[in-house]
Parts: C-alpha cells; sequence; structure tokens
C-alpha cells in the first residue's frame, strides 16, 4: 500500500469543507491524485480556473461527435476507434444488419453500452435480448453474435489483458448503486436452441488486434446448460440508483459501475440537486492530474456543458483544470429545477489515451474555445441560494 505524504493545512481564505460554503467571491478547485481516492487540495480562486483565452499544441480538451460516424458496420471488429492505450480501447459500432458470423475477443473482457436501437443476443451461455441503455459485460474469449432488431449504436469498452469487476461498496454496502440481484444472465431459452443447427458457422477471433477465422461444420453456440460463476451480465443504466449527498456535491468517483485493470467506468443518471445553502451544486473544477476523463454523453440534459447533445464524446486528458462550462457557473448554488436530467458513461483512464481516426474525423475543433465568456466571469453569491 502506497503511502503519501499528508500535511494537511489551512492557507488565506479558505473553507474548512470541500465543496461548500466557499469564500465570498471564489472559485473552488480540487488538485487531487489517484482519480479522488488519493491526497487533495482545494484551492479558492477570484477567476474561473477554465477561463483560458486559447490553446495551443497537442494537448487541450476535445470533443466527438460520433453521429458522424457511418453506420453499417456488419461486425464489431470494424467498429471504429476513438481512444486506447495498453489498458482500454473505445470503439463505437454502428449496426444496421444482424451478424451472419460468430467473434470471439481473445483480448480482454468487453463491455458494450447500447446507446441506440434494439438487438437479441446469442453467445455460450444463451439468448439475452438488449435495448438502449444497456450494460452488457462479455468474458474473455466468449463467443457471441447479435440479430437487430432495430439499428443499434453500441459503445464498446474492452478491458485490454484483463478483467472487469465491481467496486467495493464499502460503507453503504453492497446492496447500493444497484443490487447484484439486478444483473441479469442469458438463458438457454427456446430462442437459443431454435438457433442452433447443423450449418457451417464462421468464427472471428481477435487477438493482438489481428483477425483469425474457424470455420465449423455446425453452429458452436450448441450448449444444453452450464454451472458457475463466470457469466455475461447485463444492467440497464435506468435500474442505476446513484449515492446521493444533499449536503455535498459528490465525486465522480462514487458513481463508478465497474472496475477495469487501470481505469473505471462511472455512470452518471438522474438525481436531486444538493439542498444545503452552502454546497455547489454544479461539478466543482478539478485537477484530476493522474487519470484521462472521457464522457460519452447517452440522454437528456448535460447541465454543465454547452452544445453537447447525446451521441458525443468529450475527452479531457489530464494536465489541466477541468470544470463546467460558464453557463453553468451562473447556477453554482441556485438550479432551477429540482435535479439533473442526464445519463451518460465516463471513463477515467489512469494512463494517457490516444486519439484514433474515427475520433480525429469527428472532432469539433471549436471544443476548446467553448469555455470563453464575453465577459469577466464572476462568482455567484452563496446567499442566492440561501
Amino acid at each position: 500500500m502506497r503511502k503519501f505524504i499528508a500535511l494537511p493545512r489551512i492557507e488565506g481564505r479558505a473553507s474548512r469543507q470541500a465543496h461548500c460554503d466557499l469564500p465570498e467571491g471564489t472559485f473552488e478547485r480540487e488538485l487531487g491524485k489517484e482519480g479522488f481516492f488519493g491526497p487533495a487540495t482545494m484551492m479558492y480562486h477570484a477567476h474561473p480556473p477554465t477561463g483560458w483565452l486559447g490553446w495551443e499544441g497537442p494537448l487541450r480538451p476535445r470533443a466527438f461527435d460520433l453521429d458522424k460516424i457511418p453506420s453499417g458496420m456488419s461486425s464489431p471488429w470494424k467498429a471504429a476507434p476513438i481512444l486506447s492505450n495498453a489498458s482500454v480501447k473505445l470503439r463505437y459500432w454502428r449496426c444496421d444488419r444482424s451478424m451472419d458470423h460468430l467473434v470471439r475477443n481473445a483480448d480482454g473482457d468487453e463491455l458494450l453500452f447500447l446507446h441506440r436501437g434494439s438487438a437479441e443476443l446469442y453467445c455460450d451461455y444463451g439468448h439475452l435480448s438488449l435495448a438502449a441503455g444497456d450494460y452488457l459485460m462479455l468474458p474473455r474469449s466468449t463467443m457471441w453474435r447479435i440479430e437487430v432488431s432495430s439499428p443499434v449504436d453500441l459503445l464498446m469498452i474492452e478491458c485490454s489483458n484483463g478483467s472487469y469487476t465491481l467496486p467495493e461498496k464499502g460503507l453503504v454496502g453492497q446492496h447500493a448503486i444497484f443490487d447484484p440481484a439486478m444483473l441479469d444472465v442469458p438463458a438457454i431459452d427456446d430462442a437459443f436452441l431454435a438457433q442452433q443447427g447443423e450449418h457451417k458457422t464462421r468464427v472471428v477471433i481477435k487477438r493482438q488486434d489481428r483477425l483469425s477465422t474457424v470455420t465449423y461444420p455446425f453452429n458452436p453456440l450448441d450448449a444444453v446448460g452450464w454451472h458457475g460463476d463466470l457469466v455475461p451480465v447485463r444492467i440497464n443504466i435506468r435500474h442505476i440508483r446513484p449515492i446521493m449527498s444533499h449536503r455535498q456535491h459528490l465525486p465522480p468517483s462514487a458513481h463508478t459501475t465497474f472496475l477495469g485493470d487501470r481505469f473505471v467506468v462511472c455512470s452518471f443518471v438522474p438525481r436531486p440537486f444538493e439542498t444545503d445553502p452552502g454546497a455547489i451544486k454544479v461539478p466543482f473544477f478539478h485537477n484530476n492530474d493522474d487519470y484521462d476523463e472521457v464522457i460519452f454523453y447517452h440522454a437528456g440534459d448535460f447541465f454543465s456543458r454547452d452544445n453537447i447533445k447525446p451521441g458525443m464524446v468529450t475527452w479531457h486528458p489530464c494536465g489541466f483544470t477541468h470544470g463546467p462550462h460558464p453557463k453553468a457557473l451562473t447556477r453554482m448554488y441556485e438550479q432551477t429545477k429540482p435535479g439533473t436530467d442526464e445519463y451518460a458513461v465516463m471513463i477515467d483512464a489512469r494512463d494517457p489515451l490516444e486519439m484514433g481516426e474515427a475520433a480525429a474525423a469527428t472532432e469539433l475543433e471549436a471544443y476548446a474555445q467553448s469555455w470563453q465568456s464575453p465577459g469577466p466571469v464572476t462568482a455567484p453569491s452563496r446567499q442566492a441560494g440561501s
């Protein structure tokens, strides 16, 4: 266990409680290690820490419109590469037809998030229906295919050379966020048995990002039963019940859904806003300097971002301050509605990500300048929320 140097101190005008009771006329910025799990310092600034005039060089906040990626990909191995490093690969699969072959990922567990459409999954373990908002975790080397009911857009998150696990839930217990009993598994049902047969079947295997094909004289999805605890699981993002505090804005790590090796997957879902008058009610500025932050926007009104719509991705590499857009800051202490109305998937990656070809082709070049304000931005008074 690593032991950080911990010397908590207070200097100048500062709050004694993070994310609450900020000194009048200030903006808070959290400097933290290990993705909000390590030591941290709260800075209090006279200006928004994202109030820049411009950017030069390769490092900057980026956004991509994945709806611009062409559809018609007949195999997940044709999915468009978005972002990747040695531990995680993000691809976007736009499929408008049923698969005529099976696939198997020998490079790691695969997490699929169904953004649009519906499909029927057939895999080693049986049959499972998929709808918009579903997460589906497929263990490494699971054979599978989908039959498309309506065209699907899928975010694919590969845990390269690793395995997905569930987060430790500590004081709140194992039933928080979602009860493990909410996880659905494939069934050997009539639909699964009906697709079995003596027809020639191809299995396209991905190993070290290279493809090989094995052909069987029969359909290898021919199981008649199984038992064990290594199995695909499905949960819909709308079944996730977020941890909340009415007195303090919680960090993104409180919304962790799955753990990968050197990255986490979090789910942002509707929740009530904080009600304590002194608590900030927008995401706090933060220097999450050990992680790259990626958010895929699924549905709803993304209250801390301007001009972001479903199907977009934002990528904020480490090295600069992340935080809400200027318009959101006007509602820092007082919101105009009782709660958030957004569904989004966040990936926090411990190692630097590289941009794929599809991301580069769909980048919104002006995004880095979207924090510019036509005039000075001043911190709203805490009294406004009293």
